[in-house]
């Protein structure tokens, strides 16, 4: 049975060459308060919606990546692709949850997540 909470966009997340400048950046115009991840991510809090700099060239998506939180993964990755979007990213475990990304029909990539 289907939740009936409609799924939320909690993260945007952004590709950057330099994601200590763009986080500092971002931390300094913005006000926001980072925490880094590692050598390659930093989040971003105090905007509304959490903002993340992925600086991981393996990683990054080739535009900003909307991130929707989902009740159930495996629920939302079926809505996906019966919708005609395509998996571009298997599942996988990150710091705080597992998450997937796709692209739907207009050729945007996504991401759904669940925190874990």
């Amino acid at each position: 049975m289907q939740d009936s909470t409609p799924d939320q966009i909690t993260m945007v997340e952004f590709p950057s060459s330099s994601m200590p400048a763009t986080a500092d950046f971002l931390a300094t115009v913005c006000g926001w308060t980072p925490t880094v991840y590692g050598t390659s991510y930093t989040d971003l809090t105090g905007g509304g919606i959490e903002v993340g700099i992925q600086g991981d060239d393996d990683e990054q998506s080739p535009a900003p990546l909307m991130v929707i939180r989902v009740a159930d993964l495996t629920e939302a990755r079926g809505r996906v692709e019966a919708a005609g979007g395509v998996v571009t990213l298997e599942p996988f475990s990150f710091p705080g949850g597992r998450r997937f990304h796709f692209r739907e029909p207009g050729g945007n990539e996504m991401a759904m997540w669940v925190p874990e």
